[in-house]
């Protein structure tokens, strides 16, 4: 398997491979049933052997059972990875509803409980899962920058956020990173919070950078216990409605001797040298796939036409 390049993920943080993983789907959201935890941590073993070093999980998948698995994966192997989870989303399972917990005393409780399971004396990039609207925010991020000052946590993030609630965390402790979705058919971060980042040495961090698979062209029908057949962009109407841009990220592909998933994770990684993506899978070949986009190059002509890919028909939940 063809090792993947490097970048670094924030200023004066670490160096990763430009392509992680995040490991949610492993055990959460997407058919769970199929859940496999020796193919997982064997899996992440390869993700490693090819240079993938941001490994991305959190708490609440599962919940807990996550990070347990992260940690059973990377045991004898910590020091070759930045390890991420996240904080402040909080549910009893799969199918119940998801809560927001940004009180400091939730925080402070959780990381310990992360590190435990995680099986670690520190996390490297500890991350505000949601902002939680019933707790002011620097109440919220000062306690993570407790956190940091008591050596449990490296360096802290936020996810889904704006430029307002970067300006104001930053003005606490320092943002390493911003997670937030971000794909060719979700782009609401390019005018503002990417350049934000850019400007501030702060990396960003594309979940579903896929489409949660869509953008790749070969997903299969979405199942009943599957989170995504309750997202809008997924109802039947709506996937067929759609599969036009898929088609033609598909001809850039063709073109350019690459898959649409390669092409597709090689327009976030040309969105800025401090962006870093990580998609999910469970199966090797994709993980292979995966790496290999970060080899790729998109031309103007490739670009343009990605640039000029039409809206999704259907909100994002």
């Amino acid at each position: 398997m063809t090792k993947t390049a490097r970048r670094q993920l924030w200023r004066e943080g670490p160096e990763v491979g430009a392509i992680g993983l995040g490991c949610m789907g492993m055990s959460w959201a997407y058919t769970p049933s199929e859940r496999d935890d020796d193919r997982s941590v064997a899996l992440i073993g390869e993700a490693l052997d090819a240079g993938v070093t941001l490994i991305d999980t959190a708490d609440v998948y599962g919940p807990f059972h996550n990070e347990t698995l992260v940690g059973r994966a990377l045991r004898g192997r910590r020091d070759e990875v930045t390890l991420a989870t996240k904080v402040g989303l909080l549910t009893q399972g799969p199918g119940q509803p998801i809560t927001r917990d940004g009180r400091p005393e939730h925080i402070r409780a959780a990381c310990d409980a992360s590190l435990q399971r995680l099986g670690t004396d520190v996390i490297d990039l500890y991350q505000l899962h949601r902002v939680d609207e019933q707790v002011p925010l620097p109440e919220t991020w000062g306690a993570m920058a407790e956190l940091v000052h008591e050596g449990k946590v490296r360096a802290i993030g936020l996810s889904e956020v704006n430029v307002s609630q970067l300006e104001q965390a930053h003005a606490i402790h320092p943002v390493a990173t911003v997670q937030s979705e971000l794909s060719l058919w979700t782009r609401d971060p390019v005018a503002e919070v990417l350049p934000w980042c850019q400007a501030h040495g702060t990396g960003f961090i594309p979940y579903s950078p896929l489409g949660r698979g869509f953008l790749t062209g070969t997903m299969p029908a979405v199942r009943d216990d599957d989170f995504r057949a309750g997202l809008p962009r997924f109802t039947d109407e709506a996937q067929a409605a759609n599969q036009g841009i898929v088609e033609r990220v598909r001809e850039v592909a063709t073109r350019i001797g690459a898959t649409p998933a390669q092409v597709a994770l090689a327009w976030c990684l040309a969105q800025g040298e401090h962006v870093v993506p990580i998609p999910g899978t469970r199966r090797s070949e994709r993980l292979a796939e995966n790496i290999a986009a970060a080899r790729i190059s998109l031309d103007d002509e490739s670009l343009a036409t990605l640039d000029t890919l039409p809206a999704p028909v259907g909100g994002r939940y």
